[in-house]
């Protein structure tokens, strides 16, 4: 099994304001301190399938500007959706499933390209997003319980969706069981890594107490579990996934 990052943007910024501002109380908030950020998603070989683990922003998202008082600056672009993923050796075609964690459009910006393949998505997000169709997968967490979360849905063998809400109301993650590790891939549980060792929300959530809900069973789940954390807005989530690198809370 193989799991590789499609890298879109690299050299970005984000604000603690922006990172841990959801919960971290204003006074204590560090103006001057900013968190690397970057833009990724993650696709996985087993061997038989391809899954990937959401599909980017659209093609034609032009270039982020650079401003120095932005919340979050996404970064310079290193390739769009189709570059990034002909980078590391796939096309569109090769794709047998998609696994979105939520709506928002740097996660779902193309699956306009992937009608041929079937599409996971909680069906809260689904119905939110108004998406239908024969390859449209709504996902009602059947599969029981796994590990300390209550519900489950298993995409393919050791590869477990999970539901993740707050960030958006349907939000889910995904749990790659890969030689004795747990590859958490997550999407926006949190903005970086710094934000889950210190228990903080971002500023971005639909639901605040499902998405504090959602942070205290992911920090339990690494505690209980040798776990790589795989963020899509952060630079240490690639070297974690090159590395294979445990996160320790």
């Amino acid at each position: 099994m193989k799991i590789l990052a499609l890298e879109f943007y690299n050299n970005g910024r984000m604000k603690e304001a922006f990172a841990l501002g959801g919960s971290l109380e204003k006074e204590k908030i560090d103006t001057t301190k900013e968190y690397p950020a970057s833009l990724q998603n993650y696709l996985i070989d087993t061997g038989s399938e391809v899954i990937l683990v959401d599909t980017g922003l659209p093609v034609e998202t032009p270039d982020f500007e650079d401003k120095p008082d932005q919340a979050l600056y996404m970064g310079e672009k290193v390739a769009n959706f189709t570059e990034a993923l002909k980078n590391i050796g796939y096309e569109p075609k090769d794709v047998n499933k998609i696994i979105l964690t939520h709506k928002h459009p740097d996660h779902a910006g193309e699956l306009r390209l992937f009608e041929h393949a079937q599409i996971y998505i909680s069906r809260i997000e689904a119905d939110a997003m108004k998406i239908n169709g024969e390859n449209i997968i709504k996902v009602d967490f059947t599969d029981g319980k796994y590990k300390n979360f209550a519900e489950s849905q298993i995409i393919s063998e050791n590869i477990i969706m999970l539901p993740a809400y707050g960030h958006t109301t349907g939000n889910s993650l995904v749990i790659v069981e890969n030689n004795d590790l747990n590859y958490m891939i997550h999407g926006d549980v949190t903005y970086t890594d710094e934000a889950l060792r210190r228990n903080k929300l971002s500023v971005v959530f639909e639901d605040k107490d499902l998405a504090q809900q959602t942070l205290e069973n992911v920090r339990t789940f690494v505690k209980e579990n040798d776990t790589v954390y795989l963020g899509t807005h952060t630079p240490e989530a690639l070297d974690s996934l090159q590395n294979n690198i445990i996160m320790k809370l």
